[in-house]
């Protein structure tokens, strides 16, 4: 796997040209391997602009760049080979098994109907292991469990042998352990990821950088220590957050409280 350097530019959304825009002029610029946050609350446009990042709806401003070159203006298979997702939501199965889904990951590398050849072999064997799911292989995917799907999807994006890997709450669903897992593996992939999540001290124990969005505006964007302000989160969450010391590692921590 290898990373890019992804450059986001003045992008917004709306959904109707009378509409207000969902999401407002936007940019930022996620070094190659680092990994950016975005977090705000419910509302805060942080799906919108995910969707536009991984080519599933276009900016009604602006421009989304993989080392200089506009997403928007690749081929749809191309830029697939870049920019790989993983999603909240997911799809229905139509009763494919796990090895089946995960090998959709490859449908950018074949040309027209070419068959599975031993690069794709190799590539989807690769991340089974990754994920641990050597063992649900033959299982269908509809009868997993919420948090075994969700590692199988992780496992499909990561078969596109993408550059850029965009991740929306991708541990949603999932039990302690595979949290753990799945925040282990975004700090050890050789890729450029853009991940929103709701919980922030998980956004500053894994991110180089976070974005802050607050009802489809930029509240800032910067490393976890300088944006994660006491006064930046209590306004922008309308809640009382508290930076604190944890023992024994004296590390720093967020609490949040109901204002007086």
């Amino acid at each position: 796997m290898s990373s890019a350097h992804l450059s986001v530019t003045n992008v917004s959304w709306r959904p109707h040209r009378r509409t207000a825009p969902v999401l407002n002029a936007t940019s930022f610029e996620v070094e190659k391997g680092h990994v950016l946050g975005v977090v705000g609350p419910n509302g805060a446009g942080k799906s919108t602009l995910l969707r536009l990042l991984y080519r599933f709806q276009a900016p009604t401003t602006g421009q989304v760049k993989v080392n200089g070159e506009d997403i928007w203006a690749m081929p749809a298979r191309r830029a697939a080979r870049h920019v790989a997702a993983v999603l909240q939501e997911q799809a229905a199965a139509f009763g494919l098994s796990v090895h089946e889904i995960i090998s959709l990951g490859r449908t950018p590398h074949r040309q027209g109907f070419a068959s599975a050849d031993a690069r794709d072999t190799t590539v989807v064997r690769h991340v089974m292991e990754l994920l641990d799911l050597q063992g649900l292989e033959h299982r269908d995917f509809g009868t997993l469990s919420g948090g075994e799907r969700q590692r199988v999807m992780v496992a499909r994006a990561l078969a596109q042998e993408p550059e850029i890997l965009i991740l929306d709450e991708p541990t949603n669903h999932l039990d302690i352990r595979h949290q753990l897992e799945v925040l282990a593996l975004i700090r050890q992939l050789d890729l450029t990821i853009v991940v929103s999540l709701h919980d922030l001290n998980i956004a500053a124990d894994i991110c180089d950088n976070i974005l802050m969005l607050e009802g489809g505006y930029p509240r800032g964007c910067g490393s976890p220590d300088n944006l994660l302000t006491e006064a930046l989160v209590s306004d922008t969450f309308r809640v009382d957050a508290r930076r604190e010391k944890l023992a024994p590692s004296n590390s720093n921590h967020l609490s949040f409280h109901l204002p007086n």
